[in-house]
């Protein structure tokens, strides 16, 4: 019976597929948090890539589900630890792990793209990467449209195809594995957008035949998207441990693959919203590193949205001004919130990546307008977040990682996103794009350092 439902569900994707949307639509949040929301390829099994048609789903989520997940400026909130920032110098190595290289320079410049659907439009990304002289480009690659059909089928057009030529023009490569297939939830139906597998191991050997397939293609792996998050859990409250136990098994299947990859924790969503829609990103960190996260994580993923402030204001002014939120998590400082508590368990010695950077522009819907910054501002906001990180968080920050490069299908109305990229869908630039094209790129040389 479960195969016939998942037959039968794939049969109506497969009649939907002409009308639907590159990316997710924005998915409405509560009424009290609006916000919350070089080497050839193994052979492996190849399908036709009409086949990747029947499980076209999300790509990549809006910042409903990504980017965003505060508490609203006149919401009630679990409020954060307040833990502020070691300073590095003072910062001392677990003597249980002990000091490591560092795996990239500090900073290192990537953004997010869309390139899954529309295989024409690629080479226009890429260049426009290269243009801007960032080196890295984030992509997902959702496991239900590799993995789709049922276990062990698998659909390997546009991956082999983004990594063939991501890798041709000099790129570094990101990749974010979540979306798990409907055939591997507990119950195929409904549909979840976003939930761990019934069994973890299906997700560990996802991991593993990626880290096989393209091992010395993917330089880095972002292991699920904002798990303090229930909408990105299966509707379900979110769960540290069980997040730890599907980092372990997808960290560990990787490294068996392609020891030289580097895997990055998901990027937890700042917010101070407590179960059972989310958990504080402090709270799920640090509950992280009480069931030994640690070592199943080579850097630590965050999220960092500006929202309404400057990237120069602290976590203090944020929390204490309601013009800017009245939450620390609404500062793009509260990094250094984070960075306290890897310190705080021992972790100094690692990297954190950021996985989104971004301020919108949206002044469309409701939940948005209250932090809209003009076009200028935007643009602004990016170059002073980057210089930020780079004069006070070397070298332990790693890459940054702006959102987005528009898709190309994104409209204002429907899209949420289309405001917080920095060009429009048909290529045209916005402010933010020579901006930070144009901005200092140098100084960032920390690679093979060590942080102790």
């Amino acid at each position: 019976m479960k195969q016939f439902f998942g037959f039968l569900f794939a049969l109506t994707l497969l009649l939907l597929v002409s009308c639907r949307p590159e990316s997710d639509p924005p998915a409405a949040g509560p009424a009290t948090n609006p916000s919350i929301t070089g080497e050839s390829s193994p052979q492996v099994e190849e399908a036709s890539p009409t086949s990747a048609e029947v499980t076209k789903v999300t790509e990549q989520a809006s910042p409903t589900s990504e980017v965003a997940s505060p508490t609203a400026p006149n919401t009630p909130t679990i409020p954060p630890t307040d833990m502020p920032a070691t300073d590095l110098a003072t910062a001392t190595a677990s003597p249980t792990l002990g000091s490591k290289r560092l795996p990239f320079d500090s900073p290192e410049y990537g953004i997010q793209a869309f390139l899954w659907w529309d295989m024409n439009h690629i080479k226009y990304d890429l260049r426009a990467i290269n243009e801007m002289d960032f080196g890295w480009v984030k992509q997902s690659f959702a496991w239900r449209d590799i993995e789709g059909i049922e276990k062990g089928k698998y659909d390997w057009y546009r991956p082999d195809e983004i990594v063939r030529r991501v890798n041709e023009v000099g790129l570094k490569l990101l990749v974010r594995i979540d979306r798990q297939p409907f055939w591997s939830q507990e119950m195929d139906w409904p549909p979840l957008e976003n939930a761990p597998p019934a069994d973890l191991q299906d997700f560990g050997d996802f991991c593993g035949l990626l880290g096989e397939r393209y091992k010395g293609r993917i330089d880095a792996y972002q292991i699920w998207n904002e798990p303090n998050l229930s909408r990105e859990w299966g509707d379900e409250p979110p769960d540290p441990e069980e997040y730890t136990e599907l980092l372990k098994i997808c960290y560990q299947a990787i490294k068996k693959a392609d020891p030289d990859a580097i895997v990055i924790s998901a990027g937890l969503a700042p917010t101070g919203t407590g179960l059972p829609l989310a958990m504080p990103d402090e709270e799920f960190l640090q509950a992280m590193y009480d069931v030994g996260a640690a070592e199943y994580f080579d850097v630590l993923g965050l999220n960092a949205p500006g929202y309404k402030a400057p990237p120069e204001v602290t976590p203090e002014e944020a929390e204490t001004n309601p013009e800017y939120g009245g939450g620390r998590w609404f500062a793009f400082r509260h990094v250094e919130d984070m960075r306290a508590i890897m310190e705080a368990n021992g972790d100094a010695h690692k990297q954190a990546a950021i996985l989104e950077l971004g301020w919108t522009t949206d002044t469309n819907n409701p939940e948005y307008a209250w932090h809209a910054v003009t076009e200028e501002q935007q643009a602004e906001y990016l170059v002073r977040a980057y210089q930020y990180a780079k004069d006070n968080w070397r070298p332990w920050i790693g890459p940054i990682f702006t959102i987005y490069l528009a898709d190309v299908e994104w409209t204002p109305e429907e899209n949420e996103q289309w405001w917080w990229a920095i060009n429009f869908p048909d290529g045209t630039r916005r402010p933010a794009f020579d901006a930070l094209r144009d901005m200092d790129k140098s100084g960032g040389e920390a690679s093979g350092t060590e942080v102790s």
